[in-house]
């Protein structure tokens, strides 16, 4: 069966467990009093997409969702102004966005002609409006990218004011450069595209890479997952000195020290690989302490999950007690499940980034939501606030 993490009814803020050193006691009201109508009920069982609900008492919303001046962000004269409509890629996220703030998405047809060309009519005005279009470039990386560009086209023909392209998973992101000869990189064109459709601004969650903002020509706002996955961790109450956050490869180090430093400044292990090939990784050796720890594996994603299940493999011989996966994006391109359910992870925790189909669920896979990191960004760039304030990257270490 897999882990549940419920969430409390709407129009009600999710509220997060706040036993972490980073995160501090609040509570916000709700934006609005519109309660959404779901057309269909969300379905919380099997492991969808959801927050902890915590036990009485410790009910609270931690520090990266709370400033003391949070409740003066709430502007009312240009709500009316603020539309959400989702893609196809992901509409349960998009429902729970749009849950979070008090609002209803907006009604738009999305349809497939005979021969595979993708259809978009907005059925309601958009004239004047702030627009953020829901729409992650998860498989089929393709389908999805082409629907977002169309939408976004139709918004900016719609005379749009502001359109806004959320995209919680940016397909294309790891071909963000040229590792040998006459290689494309598909990020910049993917970014260009994205640019050229009309969108405004980009609203981006666990990059690949911070350079990949740096292709886009409009303003990108970039959150991290990191501070849910993190209050979920908190919630298991791990004792810190059995702890060692581990990167699964080199190019991750920077993401695990950020996550170590967060989680009662864990030690870090890093595991050493040699790639032959795309989606083909070899673990070489572990550099770092691991035996008799509590092991969690920390990354951007999950594609085929070989480079994360050898690296456990590794881990345990090397002593570990258990061993953690944590994930902003799943993927999960075969074999991963297969990998993944073989017994060499205590949990895997992944975000639903990307929706994860009930086939591939498996005892072990624990489910958090980002529809409140999303939600509460939104606001704050429809308010013109800053967001670096609730979503910061860890400091660089000296």
């Amino acid at each position: 069966m897999v882990s549940l993490v419920q969430t409390s009814s709407f129009p009600l803020i999710p509220r997060f467990r706040s036993s972490h050193p980073v995160l501090e006691e609040a509570r916000v009201p709700c934006r609005s009093g519109v309660r959404c109508h779901v057309v269909e009920p969300l379905k919380f069982e099997n492991g969808k997409p959801c927050i902890p609900v915590l036990p009485a008492g410790e009910r609270s919303l931690p520090s990266f969702l709370t400033t003391p001046q949070l409740g003066n962000i709430v502007s009312s004269k240009n709500d009316t102004r603020l539309r959400i409509f989702s893609g196809t890629a992901n509409p349960s996220l998009s429902q729970e966005i749009a849950c979070y703030m008090g609002l209803e998405l907006g009604k738009i047809n999305i349809k497939r002609f005979a021969d595979g060309e993708i259809y978009v009519q907005l059925q309601e005005s958009v004239r004047g409006c702030d627009v953020y279009l829901v729409q992650p470039t998860c498989p089929p990386a393709n389908e999805n990218l082409m629907e977002l560009l169309i939408m976004i086209d139709a918004c900016r023909r719609a005379s749009a004011k502001n359109i806004t392209a959320v995209i919680p998973y940016f397909g294309y992101a790891r071909a963000d450069r040229k590792t040998q000869g006459r290689e494309s990189i598909a990020a910049k064109l993917v970014a260009n595209l994205i640019t050229e459709a009309g969108a405004n601004r980009v609203l981006a969650c666990d990059l690949h890479s911070g350079q990949s903002m740096g292709y886009f020509d409009i303003p990108v706002d970039h959150v991290y997952g990191q501070p849910v996955v993190l209050d979920y961790l908190a919630s298991k109450r791990i004792c810190s000195d059995d702890l060692v956050v581990v990167s699964p490869d080199v190019g991750g180090v920077a993401r695990a020290r950020a996550f170590a430093k967060k989680l009662s400044d864990a030690p870090l292990a890093i595991v050493d690989k040699r790639r032959h090939g795309h989606n083909v990784a070899e673990v070489m050796n572990l550099i770092g302490d691991v035996k008799g720890k509590v092991a969690v594996m920390v990354d951007d994603m999950i594609d085929t999950a070989g480079t994360i299940s050898k690296g456990a493999a590794l881990l345990h011989q090397e002593g570990a007690r258990e061993v953690y996966a944590c994930t902003t994006h799943a993927v999960f391109s075969p074999p991963a499940i297969e990998r993944l359910s073989s017994g060499l992870f205590q949990e895997v925790i992944i975000t639903n980034t990307i929706p994860v189909l009930e086939k591939n669920y498996f005892p072990q896979l624990t489910i958090l939501s980002v529809a409140n990191l999303l939600g509460e960004t939104i606001w704050r760039v429809h308010d013109d606030c800053s967001v670096s304030i609730i979503f910061p990257l860890a400091t660089k270490s000296k």
